[in-house]
């Protein structure tokens, strides 16, 4: 939420320094890998829970939404009407990415399967994450401390969206036999 805030300050005229612009991106970074590192360390500390399995996604989520709208704004802001819009495809994915496989795990939960996080939803977190505060720096950092070229952040913008569709199909994979049984128990009791 910090960076959220700091980001919305940022666009404002008045509010323009870079010093407020490293303090958001800095939150913006910490928020990155103190998620990230959340899963490593309870597995290390063997403090996993079937609630902290679930909890996780949850604040993926989080970061997601105060993050990527923001980038499409900024973006907009900036009158970069490309990029926003490759932003909006992106965005659109990775929501609706979670929102399936929120639906996948509480089809697996009926049938007793883990809503562990799979190989996939990881990749794309590892992937998903940088990438994310690669974006910012690159809409907002000074024009004196940009090093970030266009064609770089549209084509690690196009891994993301790679990656996204892979998490969908491998998560849509391993929960399909549930998905099957629970669809065919429910068409059968009509």
């Amino acid at each position: 939420m910090l960076f959220f805030a700091g980001a919305i300050c940022y666009t404002l005229p008045a509010c323009r320094r870079p010093w407020l612009f490293v303090v958001t991106l800095s939150a913006l970074i910490i928020s990155a890998v103190t998620d990230f590192l959340d899963g490593h360390l309870a597995r290390k500390l063997q403090v996993v829970t079937p609630l902290g399995a679930h909890a996780d996604p949850l604040m993926d989520k989080f970061f997601y939404l105060a993050s990527l709208p923001l980038l499409v704004f900024t973006a907009t802001l900036n009158k970069h009407r490309e990029h926003a819009i490759l932003l909006l495809v992106l965005t659109l994915l990775f929501l609706l990415r979670d929102q399936w496989v929120t639906f996948l795990r509480s089809i697996g939960a009926l049938h007793n399967i883990s809503g562990g996080a799979h190989w996939s939803g990881k990749l794309r977190t590892a992937f998903a994450f940088p990438l994310i505060c690669a974006i910012y720096y690159y809409e907002e950092a000074p024009a004196e401390w940009q090093f970030i070229a266009a064609p770089w952040i549209y084509g690690l913008e196009t891994a993301g969206i790679v990656i996204t569709l892979l998490s969908v199909y491998s998560y849509t994979r391993r929960y399909w036999e549930p998905l099957k049984r629970t669809f065919n128990t429910e068409g059968g009791a009509e």
